[in-house]
């Protein structure tokens, strides 16, 4: 079997290094090798992927794996339409809007292929393609014993293209929420001179959460991580709209964690550390 990446950042990096075993080979196509990416063209070397120079060399795939940014994921796809097989996989497991996933099926269904809604329910690390994934769509039933084999954790999430992402994405509103809820009260309780106050309260109230070890992973995800969340927030606050329900919470969850991830580091020194250095950064007017 060969198998293909759309995108090569951390999540494809990770199921390529799980994946890896005799039997298997890999190509890679990221759009960032047009402008240099060296980066990219050095992770792809170092798990033995095979550099494929522009998309259509995605074509020699059995199985092609989306993994873009949120907003492209319709986007990166179009390109590679005209060079699909009949019957190849692209599996997207991007985490978008159960319409966008929707929208991206018709179209390589339209062009000969299957198409997989697969929703990644955890980090990738350290799992990497161990990690729990919920599957959707018309080949789902067909190649859930396939990814079991391969030592996939997955599950069937319903028949058609959209479902698994549904519940990524409702569920991403309480986890990225409770990040952002989580920062912006420390953030706060340091700027009106209560922080020890405010954790001490907190703990006492929500013992189960253990903190302050809570508030330090929440404040790494967020620093870390916060520009990819908010583009899935995005997506999460399409889905409530297309719900008739308010779409406009997950947005301001998606401009906090943007705020978070703009400071430009993760996690270092302790706790109180931390959030002192974003709220500097944070409070610091912006240029322009």
């Amino acid at each position: 079997m060969r198998i293909g990446f759309l995108g090569y950042g951390e999540a494809a990096r990770a199921l390529h290094e799980g994946l890896s075993r005799p039997g298997l080979s890999f190509i890679a196509y990221d759009i960032l090798l047009a402008s240099g990416g060296e980066a990219i063209r050095e992770a792809m070397c170092a798990r033995g992927a095979e550099i494929s120079e522009g998309i259509a060399g995605l074509s020699e795939a059995d199985w092609v794996f989306s993994a873009v940014t949120a907003d492209q994921s319709l986007l990166a796809v179009e390109p590679l339409l005209p060079h699909l097989r009949r019957g190849q996989v692209m599996i997207d497991i991007n985490s978008v809007s159960p319409g966008r996933k929707r929208d991206t099926a018709a179209a390589v269904e339209a062009a000969g292929g299957d198409y997989l809604d697969m929703a990644v329910m955890a980090p990738v690390h350290p799992r990497k393609h161990q990690t729990p994934v919920l599957l959707a769509g018309a080949p789902a039933e067909r190649l859930l014993p396939e990814l079991l084999a391969l030592g996939f954790s997955a599950e069937i999430a319903g028949p058609a293209a959209g479902a698994a992402t549904a519940i990524k994405m409702v569920r991403s509103l309480f986890v990225k929420g409770l990040e952002a809820i989580t920062v912006e009260a420390l953030l706060a309780a340091k700027a009106s001179g209560c922080y020890e106050e405010i954790l001490s309260s907190l703990s006492g109230s929500f013992p189960g959460l253990n903190w302050p070890q809570f508030a330090e992973y929440q404040m790494e995800r967020t620093t870390r991580h916060g520009r990819r969340r908010a583009a899935e927030m995005r997506e999460s606050a399409a889905t409530l709209d297309a719900l008739g329900l308010r779409g406009g919470l997950a947005m301001e969850i998606a401009e906090v964690q943007e705020r978070m991830g703009s400071c430009g580091f993760g996690q270092s020194g302790g706790l109180e550390e931390t959030v002192g250095r974003v709220l500097e950064l944070r409070l610091k007017p912006q240029k322009g």
